[in-house]
Protein backbone atom coordinates (compact mmCIF):
# COMPACT_ATOMS: atom_id res chain seq x y z
CA UNK A 1 0.00 0.00 0.00
CA UNK A 2 0.95 3.60 -0.54
CA UNK A 3 2.88 5.10 2.42
CA UNK A 4 0.86 8.00 3.86
CA UNK A 5 2.89 8.39 7.02
CA UNK A 6 3.50 11.92 8.28
CA UNK A 7 7.07 13.05 8.99
CA UNK A 8 6.17 13.09 12.68
CA UNK A 9 5.47 9.33 12.54
CA UNK A 10 9.20 8.63 12.37
CA UNK A 11 10.08 11.00 15.24
CA UNK A 12 10.49 8.83 18.40
CA UNK A 13 9.72 11.85 20.64
CA UNK A 14 6.38 12.63 18.99
CA UNK A 15 3.24 10.90 20.26
CA UNK A 16 0.74 10.73 17.45
CA UNK A 17 -2.92 9.80 17.88
CA UNK A 18 -3.54 6.09 17.27
CA UNK A 19 -4.49 5.22 13.68
CA UNK A 20 -4.07 2.56 11.02
CA UNK A 21 -3.81 3.96 7.50
CA UNK A 22 -3.35 0.49 5.99
CA UNK A 23 -6.67 -0.73 7.44
CA UNK A 24 -8.41 2.35 6.03
CA UNK A 25 -6.87 1.73 2.59
CA UNK A 26 -7.79 -1.97 2.68
CA UNK A 27 -11.44 -1.27 3.59
CA UNK A 28 -11.87 1.47 0.96
CA UNK A 29 -10.27 -0.78 -1.66
CA UNK A 30 -12.68 -3.60 -0.79
CA UNK A 31 -15.67 -1.23 -1.10
CA UNK A 32 -14.47 0.07 -4.49
CA UNK A 33 -14.07 -3.48 -5.80
CA UNK A 34 -17.33 -4.83 -4.32
CA UNK A 35 -19.93 -2.44 -2.87
CA UNK A 36 -21.29 -5.30 -0.72
CA UNK A 37 -18.38 -4.57 1.62
CA UNK A 38 -20.00 -1.23 2.53
CA UNK A 39 -23.05 -2.94 4.06
CA UNK A 40 -20.78 -4.93 6.38
CA UNK A 41 -19.62 -1.74 8.11
CA UNK A 42 -22.45 0.73 7.45
CA UNK A 43 -24.15 -0.02 10.80
CA UNK A 44 -21.34 1.39 12.90
CA UNK A 45 -18.73 3.14 10.73
CA UNK A 46 -18.98 6.81 9.74
CA UNK A 47 -16.66 9.12 7.72
CA UNK A 48 -15.54 10.86 10.95
CA UNK A 49 -13.98 7.59 12.17
CA UNK A 50 -11.27 7.76 9.46
CA UNK A 51 -7.97 9.33 10.44
CA UNK A 52 -6.97 10.49 6.93
CA UNK A 53 -9.25 13.30 5.64
CA UNK A 54 -9.01 11.99 2.07
CA UNK A 55 -10.15 8.54 3.27
CA UNK A 56 -13.07 10.11 5.15
CA UNK A 57 -14.10 11.91 1.93
CA UNK A 58 -13.83 8.73 -0.20
CA UNK A 59 -15.92 6.76 2.34
CA UNK A 60 -18.51 9.57 2.49
CA UNK A 61 -18.82 9.65 -1.33
CA UNK A 62 -18.98 5.85 -1.55
CA UNK A 63 -21.71 5.79 1.14
CA UNK A 64 -23.78 8.39 -0.73
CA UNK A 65 -23.53 6.51 -4.04
CA UNK A 66 -24.27 3.06 -2.61
CA UNK A 67 -27.25 4.32 -0.59
CA UNK A 68 -28.59 6.02 -3.70
CA UNK A 69 -28.52 2.65 -5.47
CA UNK A 70 -25.58 3.64 -7.69
CA UNK A 71 -22.22 2.00 -8.20
CA UNK A 72 -19.21 3.26 -6.22
CA UNK A 73 -16.06 2.56 -8.25
CA UNK A 74 -12.86 4.50 -9.01
CA UNK A 75 -14.51 5.66 -12.26
CA UNK A 76 -17.77 6.96 -10.64
CA UNK A 77 -15.97 8.54 -7.69
CA UNK A 78 -13.20 10.45 -9.47
CA UNK A 79 -15.48 13.25 -10.68
CA UNK A 80 -16.39 14.12 -7.06
CA UNK A 81 -12.78 14.56 -5.87
CA UNK A 82 -10.93 17.89 -6.27
CA UNK A 83 -8.98 18.08 -9.54
CA UNK A 84 -5.86 19.32 -7.72
CA UNK A 85 -5.90 16.52 -5.10
CA UNK A 86 -2.40 15.20 -4.37
CA UNK A 87 -2.07 12.05 -2.27
CA UNK A 88 1.62 11.18 -1.81
CA UNK A 89 2.36 12.28 -5.36
CA UNK A 90 -0.73 10.67 -6.92
CA UNK A 91 -3.78 12.41 -8.35
CA UNK A 92 -7.26 11.54 -7.08
CA UNK A 93 -8.09 9.08 -9.91
CA UNK A 94 -4.65 7.44 -9.63
CA UNK A 95 -5.06 6.98 -5.87
CA UNK A 96 -8.55 5.46 -6.27
CA UNK A 97 -7.20 3.07 -8.92
CA UNK A 98 -4.34 2.07 -6.57
CA UNK A 99 -6.78 1.40 -3.71
CA UNK A 100 -8.91 -0.85 -5.93
CA UNK A 101 -5.90 -2.63 -7.44
CA UNK A 102 -4.46 -3.55 -4.05
CA UNK A 103 -7.79 -4.41 -2.41
CA UNK A 104 -8.09 -7.54 -0.30
CA UNK A 105 -11.18 -9.76 -0.05
CA UNK A 106 -14.58 -8.47 1.03
CA UNK A 107 -14.62 -11.10 3.80
CA UNK A 108 -12.18 -9.08 5.93
CA UNK A 109 -13.96 -5.73 5.47
CA UNK A 110 -15.87 -5.93 8.78
CA UNK A 111 -12.64 -6.60 10.69
CA UNK A 112 -10.98 -3.60 9.04
CA UNK A 113 -14.06 -1.49 9.87
CA UNK A 114 -13.88 -2.49 13.52
CA UNK A 115 -10.18 -1.67 13.66
CA UNK A 116 -10.85 1.80 12.20
CA UNK A 117 -13.75 2.36 14.61
CA UNK A 118 -11.81 1.22 17.71
CA UNK A 119 -8.91 3.54 16.88
CA UNK A 120 -11.35 6.44 16.37
CA UNK A 121 -12.79 5.73 19.84
CA UNK A 122 -9.29 5.85 21.29
CA UNK A 123 -8.70 9.22 19.63
CA UNK A 124 -12.01 10.47 21.08
CA UNK A 125 -10.92 9.29 24.53
CA UNK A 126 -7.66 11.20 24.17
CA UNK A 127 -9.62 14.33 23.17
CA UNK A 128 -11.97 13.99 26.14
CA UNK A 129 -9.01 13.46 28.47
CA UNK A 130 -7.32 16.60 27.16
CA UNK A 131 -10.58 18.57 27.52
CA UNK A 132 -11.02 17.38 31.10
CA UNK A 133 -7.49 18.54 31.97
CA UNK A 134 -7.92 21.93 30.23
CA UNK A 135 -11.37 22.55 31.74
CA UNK A 136 -10.12 21.65 35.22
CA UNK A 137 -7.26 24.16 34.84
CA UNK A 138 -9.43 26.95 33.37
CA UNK A 139 -12.78 26.30 35.05
CA UNK A 140 -15.15 29.30 35.20
CA UNK A 141 -16.15 30.52 38.67
CA UNK A 142 -19.75 29.23 38.46
CA UNK A 143 -18.76 25.69 37.35
CA UNK A 144 -18.49 23.00 40.04
CA UNK A 145 -16.29 19.89 39.83
CA UNK A 146 -19.48 17.80 40.00
CA UNK A 147 -20.78 19.49 36.82
CA UNK A 148 -17.54 18.65 35.04
CA UNK A 149 -17.67 15.02 36.22
CA UNK A 150 -21.24 14.63 34.98
CA UNK A 151 -20.37 16.23 31.64
CA UNK A 152 -17.34 13.94 31.25
CA UNK A 153 -19.42 10.88 32.10
CA UNK A 154 -22.05 11.91 29.58
CA UNK A 155 -19.45 12.31 26.84
CA UNK A 156 -17.84 8.99 27.70
CA UNK A 157 -21.18 7.25 27.65
CA UNK A 158 -22.03 8.83 24.27
CA UNK A 159 -18.84 7.30 22.88
CA UNK A 160 -19.74 3.93 24.38
CA UNK A 161 -23.23 3.99 22.85
CA UNK A 162 -22.67 5.62 19.45
CA UNK A 163 -21.87 3.20 16.67
CA UNK A 164 -21.74 0.03 18.73
CA UNK A 165 -21.38 -3.17 16.70
CA UNK A 166 -24.56 -4.58 18.21
CA UNK A 167 -27.98 -3.07 17.58
CA UNK A 168 -29.89 -2.72 14.33
CA UNK A 169 -32.27 -5.33 12.98
CA UNK A 170 -32.30 -8.90 14.27
CA UNK A 171 -33.36 -11.78 12.05
CA UNK A 172 -36.54 -13.33 13.43
CA UNK A 173 -34.68 -16.64 13.73
CA UNK A 174 -32.15 -15.02 16.09
CA UNK A 175 -34.95 -13.50 18.17
CA UNK A 176 -36.60 -16.95 18.35
CA UNK A 177 -33.32 -18.51 19.45
CA UNK A 178 -33.02 -15.94 22.26
CA UNK A 179 -36.61 -16.67 23.36
CA UNK A 180 -35.93 -20.42 23.45
CA UNK A 181 -32.67 -19.84 25.37
CA UNK A 182 -34.60 -17.76 27.93
CA UNK A 183 -37.17 -20.58 28.33
CA UNK A 184 -34.34 -23.11 28.70
CA UNK A 185 -32.66 -21.04 31.44
CA UNK A 186 -36.01 -20.68 33.22
CA UNK A 187 -36.55 -24.45 33.04
CA UNK A 188 -33.11 -25.19 34.49
CA UNK A 189 -33.29 -22.50 37.18
CA UNK A 190 -34.64 -23.35 40.61
CA UNK A 191 -38.30 -22.34 40.75
CA UNK A 192 -38.53 -22.32 36.91
CA UNK A 193 -38.41 -18.53 36.66
CA UNK A 194 -37.24 -16.59 33.61
CA UNK A 195 -36.40 -13.53 35.76
CA UNK A 196 -34.79 -12.85 39.13
CA UNK A 197 -36.64 -14.40 42.09
CA UNK A 198 -37.86 -11.76 44.55
CA UNK A 199 -38.33 -14.27 47.41
CA UNK A 200 -42.15 -14.15 47.61
CA UNK A 201 -43.19 -17.41 45.94
CA UNK A 202 -46.73 -16.45 44.90
CA UNK A 203 -45.53 -13.14 43.44
CA UNK A 204 -42.70 -14.90 41.59
CA UNK A 205 -45.16 -17.40 40.10
CA UNK A 206 -47.47 -14.58 38.98
CA UNK A 207 -44.65 -12.59 37.33
CA UNK A 208 -42.08 -15.26 36.42
CA UNK A 209 -39.58 -13.29 38.50
CA UNK A 210 -38.31 -9.75 37.86
CA UNK A 211 -37.58 -9.52 34.13
CA UNK A 212 -34.47 -7.83 32.66
CA UNK A 213 -35.13 -4.37 31.13
CA UNK A 214 -38.51 -4.03 32.92
CA UNK A 215 -39.58 -0.89 34.78
CA UNK A 216 -41.58 -2.07 37.80
CA UNK A 217 -43.61 0.55 39.65
CA UNK A 218 -44.39 -0.32 43.28
CA UNK A 219 -47.02 2.09 44.63
CA UNK A 220 -49.01 2.57 47.82
CA UNK A 221 -50.23 5.09 50.36
CA UNK A 222 -47.94 6.05 53.29
CA UNK A 223 -47.77 3.31 55.94
CA UNK A 224 -48.54 0.45 53.55
CA UNK A 225 -44.95 -0.84 53.53
CA UNK A 226 -43.62 0.12 50.08
CA UNK A 227 -40.06 0.69 51.26
CA UNK A 228 -40.21 -2.42 53.48
CA UNK A 229 -41.26 -4.60 50.52
CA UNK A 230 -38.62 -3.08 48.21
CA UNK A 231 -35.94 -3.54 50.91
CA UNK A 232 -36.99 -7.15 51.50
CA UNK A 233 -36.81 -7.93 47.77
CA UNK A 234 -33.47 -6.11 47.34
CA UNK A 235 -31.91 -7.93 50.29
CA UNK A 236 -33.22 -11.34 49.16
CA UNK A 237 -31.72 -10.86 45.67
CA UNK A 238 -28.35 -9.65 47.03
CA UNK A 239 -28.18 -12.40 49.70
CA UNK A 240 -28.77 -15.09 47.07
CA UNK A 241 -26.13 -13.77 44.69
CA UNK A 242 -23.92 -16.39 43.12
CA UNK A 243 -21.64 -15.63 40.19
CA UNK A 244 -19.40 -17.78 38.01
CA UNK A 245 -16.32 -16.59 36.14
CA UNK A 246 -16.55 -16.94 32.36
CA UNK A 247 -13.56 -17.95 30.21
CA UNK A 248 -13.06 -14.27 29.22
CA UNK A 249 -12.72 -13.25 32.90
CA UNK A 250 -16.13 -11.59 33.26
CA UNK A 251 -18.55 -12.80 35.95
CA UNK A 252 -21.93 -14.26 35.00
CA UNK A 253 -24.73 -14.09 37.58
CA UNK A 254 -26.14 -17.58 38.18
CA UNK A 255 -28.66 -16.72 40.91
CA UNK A 256 -29.69 -13.62 42.87
CA UNK A 257 -27.84 -10.51 41.77
CA UNK A 258 -25.88 -7.35 42.51
CA UNK A 259 -28.32 -4.69 43.76
CA UNK A 260 -28.18 -0.89 43.59
CA UNK A 261 -30.54 0.92 45.98
CA UNK A 262 -31.16 4.66 45.49
CA UNK A 263 -32.70 5.78 48.78
CA UNK A 264 -33.80 9.38 48.34
CA UNK A 265 -35.91 9.42 51.51
CA UNK A 266 -34.14 7.28 54.13
CA UNK A 267 -30.46 7.26 55.06
CA UNK A 268 -28.25 4.24 54.40
CA UNK A 269 -28.06 3.68 58.17
CA UNK A 270 -31.87 3.56 58.47
CA UNK A 271 -32.10 1.05 55.64
CA UNK A 272 -29.37 -1.08 57.23
CA UNK A 273 -31.26 -0.99 60.55
CA UNK A 274 -34.41 -2.22 58.81
CA UNK A 275 -32.57 -5.10 57.18
CA UNK A 276 -30.85 -6.03 60.46
CA UNK A 277 -34.22 -6.01 62.21
CA UNK A 278 -35.77 -8.17 59.50
CA UNK A 279 -32.96 -10.74 59.63
CA UNK A 280 -32.54 -10.93 63.42
CA UNK A 281 -36.23 -10.52 64.37
CA UNK A 282 -35.34 -7.71 66.77
CA UNK A 283 -37.77 -4.78 66.39
CA UNK A 284 -36.12 -1.83 64.63
CA UNK A 285 -37.28 0.67 67.30
CA UNK A 286 -35.41 -1.38 69.92
CA UNK A 287 -32.29 -1.39 67.75
CA UNK A 288 -32.45 2.39 67.31
CA UNK A 289 -32.95 3.05 71.03
CA UNK A 290 -30.31 0.52 72.10
CA UNK A 291 -33.00 -1.24 74.15
CA UNK A 292 -31.53 -4.69 73.60
CA UNK A 293 -30.05 -7.44 75.76
CA UNK A 294 -26.50 -8.74 75.50
CA UNK A 295 -27.76 -11.86 73.70
CA UNK A 296 -29.65 -9.70 71.17
CA UNK A 297 -26.57 -7.54 70.60
CA UNK A 298 -24.49 -10.67 69.92
CA UNK A 299 -27.19 -11.76 67.47
CA UNK A 300 -27.02 -8.36 65.74
CA UNK A 301 -23.22 -8.46 65.55
CA UNK A 302 -23.23 -12.00 64.12
CA UNK A 303 -25.87 -11.07 61.51
CA UNK A 304 -23.93 -7.93 60.54
CA UNK A 305 -20.77 -10.02 60.08
CA UNK A 306 -22.62 -12.42 57.77
CA UNK A 307 -24.24 -9.60 55.79
CA UNK A 308 -21.06 -7.60 55.17
CA UNK A 309 -20.15 -9.45 51.97
CA UNK A 310 -23.59 -9.08 50.37
CA UNK A 311 -23.48 -7.12 47.06
CA UNK A 312 -26.08 -4.50 48.06
CA UNK A 313 -24.97 -0.91 47.30
CA UNK A 314 -26.90 2.04 48.75
CA UNK A 315 -26.83 5.63 47.47
CA UNK A 316 -28.68 7.84 49.96
CA UNK A 317 -27.98 11.21 48.29
CA UNK A 318 -31.14 13.31 48.44
CA UNK A 319 -32.56 15.39 45.61
CA UNK A 320 -30.65 13.81 42.73
CA UNK A 321 -31.77 14.44 39.15
CA UNK A 322 -32.62 11.67 36.70
CA UNK A 323 -29.38 12.49 34.81
CA UNK A 324 -27.28 12.03 37.97
CA UNK A 325 -29.07 8.78 38.83
CA UNK A 326 -28.46 7.44 35.31
CA UNK A 327 -24.75 8.35 35.49
CA UNK A 328 -24.35 6.66 38.89
CA UNK A 329 -26.20 3.52 37.78
CA UNK A 330 -23.95 3.22 34.72
CA UNK A 331 -20.90 3.66 36.93
CA UNK A 332 -22.07 0.94 39.34
CA UNK A 333 -22.78 -1.44 36.45
CA UNK A 334 -19.32 -0.78 35.03
CA UNK A 335 -17.39 -1.03 38.31
CA UNK A 336 -19.26 -3.62 40.41
CA UNK A 337 -21.92 -5.12 38.14
CA UNK A 338 -25.67 -4.57 38.47
CA UNK A 339 -28.58 -7.02 38.21
CA UNK A 340 -31.41 -5.17 39.99
CA UNK A 341 -32.04 -1.56 40.95
CA UNK A 342 -34.46 0.18 43.34
CA UNK A 343 -35.43 3.86 43.36
CA UNK A 344 -37.17 5.02 46.57
CA UNK A 345 -39.06 6.98 45.52
CA UNK A 346 -40.05 8.39 42.13
CA UNK A 347 -41.52 11.73 43.23
CA UNK A 348 -38.27 12.69 45.02
CA UNK A 349 -36.31 12.62 41.75
CA UNK A 350 -36.02 15.83 39.74
CA UNK A 351 -35.88 16.33 35.99
CA UNK A 352 -32.72 17.48 34.23
CA UNK A 353 -34.10 20.07 31.83
CA UNK A 354 -35.21 23.55 32.92
CA UNK A 355 -38.51 23.24 31.05
CA UNK A 356 -39.37 20.02 32.91
CA UNK A 357 -38.94 21.81 36.24
CA UNK A 358 -41.65 24.28 35.29
CA UNK A 359 -44.24 21.54 34.70
CA UNK A 360 -44.48 18.64 37.17
CA UNK A 361 -46.28 16.33 34.72
CA UNK A 362 -43.55 16.89 32.11
CA UNK A 363 -40.91 16.33 34.78
CA UNK A 364 -42.44 12.99 35.86
CA UNK A 365 -42.67 12.02 32.17
CA UNK A 366 -38.94 12.72 31.74
CA UNK A 367 -38.16 10.68 34.88
CA UNK A 368 -40.23 7.60 33.97
CA UNK A 369 -39.04 7.66 30.35
CA UNK A 370 -35.44 7.95 31.60
CA UNK A 371 -35.85 5.03 34.02
CA UNK A 372 -37.40 2.80 31.35
CA UNK A 373 -34.60 3.67 28.90
CA UNK A 374 -32.02 2.94 31.64
CA UNK A 375 -33.58 -0.46 32.42
CA UNK A 376 -33.41 -1.38 28.74
CA UNK A 377 -29.89 -0.04 28.32
CA UNK A 378 -28.44 -1.83 31.39
CA UNK A 379 -30.63 -4.92 30.83
CA UNK A 380 -31.73 -4.98 34.49
CA UNK A 381 -35.14 -4.73 36.17
CA UNK A 382 -35.65 -1.35 37.88
CA UNK A 383 -38.18 -1.07 40.70
CA UNK A 384 -39.32 2.50 41.28
CA UNK A 385 -41.53 3.28 44.26
CA UNK A 386 -44.36 5.77 43.82
CA UNK A 387 -46.80 7.65 46.01
CA UNK A 388 -50.55 7.43 45.43
CA UNK A 389 -52.95 10.37 45.41
CA UNK A 390 -55.24 11.03 48.40
CA UNK A 391 -58.37 10.08 46.44
CA UNK A 392 -57.83 6.50 47.70
CA UNK A 393 -58.79 7.63 51.21
CA UNK A 394 -62.18 8.99 50.09
CA UNK A 395 -63.40 5.58 48.80
CA UNK A 396 -65.04 2.86 50.90
CA UNK A 397 -62.86 0.22 49.23
CA UNK A 398 -59.38 1.61 49.71
CA UNK A 399 -57.66 -0.88 47.41
CA UNK A 400 -55.61 1.22 44.99
CA UNK A 401 -56.19 1.38 41.23
CA UNK A 402 -54.06 2.56 38.28
CA UNK A 403 -55.94 5.88 38.23
CA UNK A 404 -54.68 6.58 41.79
CA UNK A 405 -51.08 6.98 40.62
CA UNK A 406 -49.89 10.55 40.98
CA UNK A 407 -49.29 12.15 37.56
CA UNK A 408 -50.45 8.71 36.40
CA UNK A 409 -50.31 9.14 32.61
CA UNK A 410 -46.58 8.63 32.06
CA UNK A 411 -46.04 6.31 35.05
CA UNK A 412 -48.71 3.91 33.88
CA UNK A 413 -47.62 4.20 30.24
CA UNK A 414 -43.86 3.66 30.71
CA UNK A 415 -44.12 0.89 33.34
CA UNK A 416 -44.01 -2.78 32.33
CA UNK A 417 -45.43 -3.80 35.70
CA UNK A 418 -47.45 -1.76 38.20
CA UNK A 419 -47.87 -3.25 41.69
CA UNK A 420 -49.72 -1.85 44.70
CA UNK A 421 -49.17 -2.69 48.36
CA UNK A 422 -52.36 -2.73 50.44
CA UNK A 423 -52.90 -3.60 54.12
CA UNK A 424 -56.51 -3.78 55.30
CA UNK A 425 -55.22 -3.99 58.89
CA UNK A 426 -53.84 -0.43 58.66
CA UNK A 427 -57.30 1.02 57.95
CA UNK A 428 -59.23 -1.29 60.30
CA UNK A 429 -57.04 -0.25 63.26
CA UNK A 430 -58.25 3.33 62.87
CA UNK A 431 -61.93 2.30 62.75
CA UNK A 432 -62.24 0.41 66.07
CA UNK A 433 -65.85 0.72 67.38
CA UNK A 434 -66.79 0.89 71.07
CA UNK A 435 -65.66 -2.37 72.80
CA UNK A 436 -68.45 -4.84 73.63
CA UNK A 437 -70.86 -3.63 70.95
CA UNK A 438 -72.08 -5.82 68.08
CA UNK A 439 -70.03 -3.71 65.64
CA UNK A 440 -66.93 -4.32 67.76
CA UNK A 441 -67.29 -8.14 67.60
CA UNK A 442 -67.76 -7.91 63.83
CA UNK A 443 -64.71 -5.60 63.65
CA UNK A 444 -62.65 -8.08 65.75
CA UNK A 445 -63.39 -10.90 63.28
CA UNK A 446 -62.34 -8.70 60.35
CA UNK A 447 -59.26 -7.58 62.27
CA UNK A 448 -58.15 -11.18 62.98
CA UNK A 449 -58.61 -12.08 59.31
CA UNK A 450 -56.54 -9.08 58.19
CA UNK A 451 -53.88 -9.32 60.94
CA UNK A 452 -50.30 -9.65 59.66
CA UNK A 453 -51.40 -10.00 56.03
CA UNK A 454 -50.88 -7.71 53.09
CA UNK A 455 -52.01 -7.74 49.48
CA UNK A 456 -49.70 -7.14 46.55
CA UNK A 457 -52.03 -6.14 43.71
CA UNK A 458 -50.66 -6.43 40.16
CA UNK A 459 -52.57 -3.69 38.32
CA UNK A 460 -50.62 -3.95 35.06
CA UNK A 461 -48.24 -6.53 33.63
CA UNK A 462 -47.00 -6.71 30.06
CA UNK A 463 -45.78 -10.30 30.35
CA UNK A 464 -48.60 -11.96 32.25
CA UNK A 465 -51.86 -11.75 34.14
CA UNK A 466 -52.98 -9.09 36.59
CA UNK A 467 -54.36 -10.12 39.97
CA UNK A 468 -53.69 -10.14 43.68
CA UNK A 469 -51.22 -12.05 45.83
CA UNK A 470 -51.50 -12.32 49.62
CA UNK A 471 -48.32 -12.17 51.69
CA UNK A 472 -47.41 -12.26 55.38
CA UNK A 473 -46.29 -8.98 56.97
CA UNK A 474 -44.70 -8.48 60.39
CA UNK A 475 -44.70 -4.72 61.08
CA UNK A 476 -42.38 -4.91 64.08
CA UNK A 477 -39.62 -6.36 61.84
CA UNK A 478 -40.79 -4.60 58.61
CA UNK A 479 -40.70 -8.04 57.02
CA UNK A 480 -42.74 -9.50 54.18
CA UNK A 481 -42.72 -13.27 53.74
CA UNK A 482 -44.70 -16.10 52.15
CA UNK A 483 -48.14 -16.64 53.60
CA UNK A 484 -48.60 -20.09 55.16
CA UNK A 485 -51.31 -22.02 53.36
CA UNK A 486 -53.09 -25.19 54.30
CA UNK A 487 -51.47 -27.14 51.46
CA UNK A 488 -48.03 -25.93 52.57
CA UNK A 489 -48.44 -26.94 56.22
CA UNK A 490 -47.20 -30.35 57.43
CA UNK A 491 -49.80 -33.12 57.78
CA UNK A 492 -51.35 -32.87 61.27
CA UNK A 493 -52.67 -36.45 61.31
Amino acid sequence: MLDLRHPADTDPHYRQAPHNVEAEQALLGAILVNNEAFYRVSDFLEPRHFYEPVHARIFELSSALVRAGKLATPVTLKTFLPADLDVAGLTGPQYLARLAAEATTVINSEDYGRTIYDLAVRRDLIRIGEDIVNEAYDAPVEATPQDQIEQAEKRLYEIAETGRYDGGFLRFGEALREAVDMASRAFQREGHLSGIACGLDDLDQQMGGLQPSDLVILAGRPGMGKTALATNIAYHIAANYRGETRPDGSIETMSGGVVGFFSLEMSAEQLATRILSEQTEIPSYKVRRGDISEAEFSKLAAAAQTMQSIPLYIDDTGGVSIAQLVARARRLKRQRGLDFMVVDYLQLLSGSSKKAGENRVQEITEITTGLKALAKELQVPIMALSQLSRQVESRDDKRPQLSDLRESGSIEQDADVVMFVFREEYYLKNKEPKPGTEEWFKWEIEMKAAENTAEVIIGKQRHGPTGMVKVHFEPQFTRFSNLAREERLPDRR
